[in-house]
């Protein structure tokens, strides 16, 4: 064999070579891209939010309404926002499946280290009907604001002291956007 002819076949398998090494390397991406895409997959809502525990967010409620403030405590299907609301300090009781968009998240999650992220909605407002505390309730219809007067397993009782005569609402979990305390 020439010099020319073994440069030839030398050339040829150093070729071959790279087209392995490139495609080995193509299927090492994609196999990193899809085990990355299934781990996003894997991260709750609820993972994202506690994450960003103590930081500012935004939040977009279903009805339009912004709120803003410092996260400060997140469960499965609530969080609790300090933020403000017409120019007072308001604590915001909002469930998960009333907000619409987050501005704000980091891209970090945090598992729950706690069993009371499992808290739902009608525990942590049974604690504001027994401490009496005065609320607003919003929903997409508007909002009421009184004392809780009962909370059922999917429903509250709101007395509308501000009413006269006092009137009591009934409001379902569904329809809730939030619950504040001033």
């Amino acid at each position: 064999m020439t010099g020319q002819g073994a440069t030839r076949w030398a050339v040829l398998f150093a070729d071959l070579e790279g087209q392995l090494a490139a495609a080995e390397q193509a299927t090492r991406e994609g196999e990193v891209a899809e085990l990355t895409r299934a781990e996003h997959a894997s991260i709750a809502l609820a993972d994202r939010l506690r994450a960003g525990v103590d930081g500012p967010v935004a939040l977009e409620l279903a009805d339009g309404e912004a709120l803003r403030g410092t996260l400060q405590r997140v469960a499965t299907t609530w969080l609790l926002l300090d933020g403000e609301t017409a120019g007072h300090r308001s604590s915001h009781l909002v469930p998960v499946s009333a907000i619409a968009g987050i501005i704000g998240l980091s891209r970090r999650a945090v598992p729950s280290p706690s069993r009371l992220d499992g808290l739902g909605l009608g525990t942590v407002l049974r604690e504001l009907q027994r401490d009496r505390a005065r609320v607003v309730v919003r929903t997409a219809a508007g909002q009421a604001s009184g004392r809780l007067a009962r909370v059922g397993q999917d429903h509250l009782d709101l007395e509308e002291t501000d009413r006269s005569p006092v009137t009591v609402r009934t409001v379902p979990f569904v329809a809730l956007l939030r619950v504040s305390q001033q």
